[in-house]
């Protein structure tokens, strides 16, 4: 693993760097030598090094150093060496010997050890610059070496086994090993690797196997947590007045912990509730040096991921100053208010309300939404189907994931009922539910009365089960808004970003929290997509590869069978017919394969990862949907208000 790291690190180029003008230094001849001035050296060094020195070789003695520096074919004379460099940046010292057959004056030697000396300081100029700008420092460099000393040797063995087409029980044993030990080492790390949990735990693209899912889902809400002092000393140094004077109470455990920082639930001094959201000191540094790690990570690895991890990158740095955060989340709830969708009788979602004179970099201050997360409702959906059916949670869900194997290994695919079906089922249930309420009703009210009677609970709505279709349907419709209509739209739908809220009340609706990630599209990139959206749900593959090419996609071979699936996926859905029965992340490199792309339209690249979130949730509730068809209708009205259908 040490040595892999080595070789696949960005920054080893640059030692590399330094063997080679060693080895030129201690390998030319006594004759070439002596035609090298010190500044000559000097500059080709550095040039190597990638460091600009002032003084200029002259054209001489950059004639006698190309050759060795470009062809390497350089005739190697016995010469005893010893050279000592040091990646960290201290020193390089190369000591040469006299040639066997030859004695060397002193001018030589000293242009020699010089020569190399230059060599080693230029380098390691250049390695200490690369690491402090590209990988966070010395505490980046622990960070990096730390991840990579288990996603190496980890992605060699997921490799070697789709090599070897090892059986599902080695498969799911591997899983359970690795994503265990993924968690541990997130958890170690915390910082960007949280975030990449959250995407597992969402089972972005369909992409994660379930144990990865279930392993990495306390990554949602549940990671470790500062201390009341630290939230204090953050508050206190952001708003320069002390928490007693904002605050009427606070509570000193958060909700809820995830990736940049932790939640904590208060009152105002005017005793209106409300949620404090923190932000950790040292996130924004850490969280530098980890995306540009796990993209070098996918240079090597897989770089069909690197064009987005770019444009992903330039979203999460949006997401260190919790008073742009605040703007985006008070536009995103006056657009969602406006159409109807937050507010109003036919409401389907709640976003809270942001105080933006509360609001500093690390400090963000909303209303409380009463609600609870996506991932502890559903957990508690499944218990009570489980217990519906006489089974513990453990017993049902292996009875699920076996029919799932069943149906798979006959090419077919299980679908949850559809919103009707649903609905149904709930008025049955919830028409058992009063009946039987009825009679514990009856019960208390006469003998419940009697000593020694206990009176019987009733059953509450809260008990009903979640539509999971609908659910699935409002949240991408809610989306599409965002996109087609506002072109302002919230790039990170996860679970964790998800709450669910009414439901004892009988009006069950979403909570959307988190609008660190907003994108905004102009005018022509909204309508331009609104067409995409159009031609991608009419399956009209002329038009989308058309518009593809319009939207600025490019590829070195535009074999267009590719620009059309890789829209279908990006944007769309994704299925066994499309992807050709592959594992998603199989089929993408298959397609860098046979086509690499060169520019992705990085306007469009957060819609597709909004996408690819949306579908990800689909596919974990058996709920899988085409985004384009359910955001055609909007699309449609669009243009059709623009005048352009």
């Amino acid at each position: 693993a040490p040595l892999l790291f080595v070789s696949l690190s960005k920054y080893s180029e640059c030692i590399v760097r330094s063997f080679i003008i060693t080895e030129i230094a201690l390998c030319v001849k006594q004759s070439e030598i002596k035609k090298m001035t010190l500044s000559a050296m000097t500059a080709a060094a550095a040039r190597v090094g990638g460091v600009a020195i002032k003084t200029p070789p002259s054209s001489q003695s950059c004639r006698t150093l190309v050759p060795f520096i470009t062809a390497r074919n350089i005739r190697t004379t016995s010469l005893k060496s010893s050279a000592v460099t040091s990646a960290g940046g201290e020193s390089l010292v190369a000591n040469a010997s006299k040639n066997r057959g030859n004695s060397h004056d002193s001018n030589s030697g000293r242009k020699l050890a010089y020569g190399a000396a230059a060599a080693g300081l230029a380098t390691s100029a250049a390695i200490v610059k690369y690491v402090r700008d590209e990988v966070g420092g010395t505490e980046g460099l622990v960070r990096t070496a730390s991840f990579y000393s288990l996603a190496i040797p980890k992605y060699i063995e997921y490799r070697m086994h789709m090599w070897y087409g090892s059986p599902d029980d080695v498969w799911d044993d591997l899983h359970r090993e690795t994503s265990q030990k993924g968690l541990d080492k997130m958890l170690e790390l915390k910082g960007f690797y949280i975030k990449s949990g959250q995407i597992c735990a969402s089972n972005i693209g369909n992409a994660f196997p379930r144990i990865w899912q279930d392993t990495m889902s306390v990554l949602q809400d549940q990671c470790p947590h500062k201390d009341l002092d630290t939230v204090r000393e953050i508050i206190e140094s952001d708003m320069n007045k002390k928490m007693e004077e904002i605050f009427s109470s606070f509570d000193p455990e958060p909700i809820g912990a995830a990736s940049i920082g932790q939640v904590h639930r208060a009152k105002l001094i005017d005793g209106r509730p409300v949620v404090v959201k923190i932000m950790y000191p040292e996130v924004e540094r850490i969280f530098r040096g980890d995306v540009r790690t796990i993209k070098m990570f996918a240079q090597i690895a897989q770089p069909v991921h690197v064009p987005p991890l770019i444009e992903i990158e330039k979203q999460f740095m949006k997401e260190f100053d919790y008073t742009q955060e605040s703007a985006q989340q008070i536009k995103v709830r006056e657009n969602l208010m406006k159409a109807g969708l937050a507010s109003g009788p036919n409401a389907i979602c709640t976003v809270p309300k942001a105080y933006p004179e509360l609001c500093t970099k690390r400090v963000l201050v909303m209303d409380e939404l009463k609600g609870e997360k996506l991932a502890v409702g559903l957990r508690k959906d499944m218990e009570r189907h489980a217990a519906r059916a006489g089974l513990s949670p453990e017993q049902f869900r292996q009875e699920e994931e076996k029919k799932e194997r069943e149906l798979k290994n006959q090419g077919l695919v299980k679908r949850g009922p559809s919103s009707e079906e649903y609905d149904k089922y709930i008025r049955i249930l919830d028409g058992k539910r009063k009946m039987e309420n009825a009679g514990k009703a009856a019960y208390n009210y006469t003998l419940g009365w009697l000593p020694g009677k206990e009176w019987k609970d009733y059953e509450l709505r809260d008990t009903l089960p979640i539509n999971h279709a609908k659910m699935v349907d409002d949240l991408i419709y809610i989306h599409g808004h965002e996109v087609l209509v506002d072109g302002y739209f919230n790039g990170d739908p996860h679970p964790g970003n998800i709450l669910l809220m009414g439901i004892e009340e009988g009006n069950p609706h979403l909570g959307l929290i988190d609008y660190g990630q907003v994108k905004e599209l102009t005018n022509e990139e909204r309508l331009l997509f609104c067409k995409l959206i159009i031609a991608l749900a009419d399956d009209d593959k002329k038009d989308i590869i058309r518009l593809m090419k319009q939207s600025g996609y490019e590829s070195q071979n535009m074999n267009e069978d590719i620009i059309y699936r890789f829209a279908k996926v990006s944007y769309d859905e994704d299925n066994d017919e499309l992807t050709e029965g592959k594992h998603i992340q199989v089929f993408m490199e298959d397609l860098e394969g046979q086509d690499p792309i060169i520019h992705l339209p990085q306007q469009y690249i957060m819609i597709g990862r909004a996408s690819v979130m949306l579908r990800g949730l689909g596919h974990a509730l058996h709920q899988s949907r085409s985004v384009a068809k359910i955001w055609r209708p909007i699309a449609v009205r669009v243009l059709e208000e623009e005048g352009l259908l």
